[in-house]
């Protein structure tokens, strides 16, 4: 409040024409009313995300209501061991007797813990990627905006200069106007393409997002390190994911398709657009 010059105070009722700016994320305008912070757009997903970590700390890691999973091989032992090299939950009678009697084993509880901290590590990579793809998208929407504007622009222009020359000029009217609407489209198609590329890749991520939040609300231990390295190799593939398409700066600008009709009747059906403007 004291370093920003644009704060209103709680006694006026107006929002000054200073009293907006820009999301730093999607660089949406925002107007800061009279509720101030409190009427800003919540973000349910990261709420959702600290809920579940309070909740996680809160709970004691061995809970009194917690099923522990059975050994299929030593069906009165408890799985209470990982091993390291199977990558799998075992119990102890496997690891002294059993399969994993040659292998390197770890308390079930470390692996656990360690496993749910990379996961929510992903989580939250996750989800800054998506803010910040969402932020991609809506500039890319802006440019298509401004294409598209653009376009109306100049044809609007092109338009009433063709309207005072008759005629004449009828037939080259149409041609050029459908050489402003082919690279118009061309660019929003091109633009669009990309759009539905980064939503393609958001809308994944958030899926995986979803199915991440679930598996950390899983209680039991052996369950969830069941499904954790499947659910962690996803996160870590979906990050790889290169999104580093973008249209070229000035990509939306469509002023080449101003024309100059100072020329003489003779030189009419010559019309072309000024390639230097």
């Amino acid at each position: 409040q004291a370093s920003n010059p644009l704060w209103q105070s709680r006694g006026s009722s107006a929002v000054p024409s200073g009293g907006r700016f820009r999301c730093p994320s999607c660089r949406h305008e925002v107007v800061l009313d009279r509720h101030g912070v409190y009427g800003l757009q919540r973000n349910l997903l990261v709420e959702n995300i600290i809920d579940i970590y309070k909740q996680e700390s809160a709970r004691p890691l061995h809970a009194k209501a917690e099923q522990h999973l059975m050994c299929e091989e030593h069906e009165d032992e408890r799985i209470n061991i990982y091993c390291l090299r199977c990558e799998a939950p075992t119990c102890s009678l496997c690891k002294v007797f059993g399969a994993h009697k040659d292998c390197e084993v770890a308390p079930l509880p470390a692996v656990y813990q360690r496993q749910k901290s990379e996961l929510s590590d992903g989580i939250a990579m996750l989800v800054a990627g998506n803010d910040r793809i969402q932020a991609i998208i809506s500039q890319m929407e802006e440019i298509c905006r401004t294409i598209e504007e653009n376009g109306r622009r100049q044809k609007q222009h092109l338009g009433l200069r063709f309207d005072s020359l008759y005629s004449i000029l009828e037939e080259r009217k149409k041609e050029l106007l459908q050489s402003i609407a082919r690279e118009q489209e061309a660019k929003v198609q091109r633009v669009r393409g990309l759009i539905r590329q980064y939503g393609d890749h958001l809308e994944a991520s958030s899926k995986l997002v979803e199915s991440a939040i679930q598996a950390m609300e899983e209680p039991q231990m052996a369950v969830y390190l069941q499904h954790s390295k499947e659910l962690l190799k996803k996160i870590t593939d979906m990050s790889k994911v290169s999104m580093s398409s973008r249209p070229e700066p000035g990509y939306e600008n469509m002023d080449h398709f101003s024309i100059n009709v100072d020329y003489v009747a003779e030189m009419l059906r010559t019309i072309e657009f000024q390639t230097g403007a």
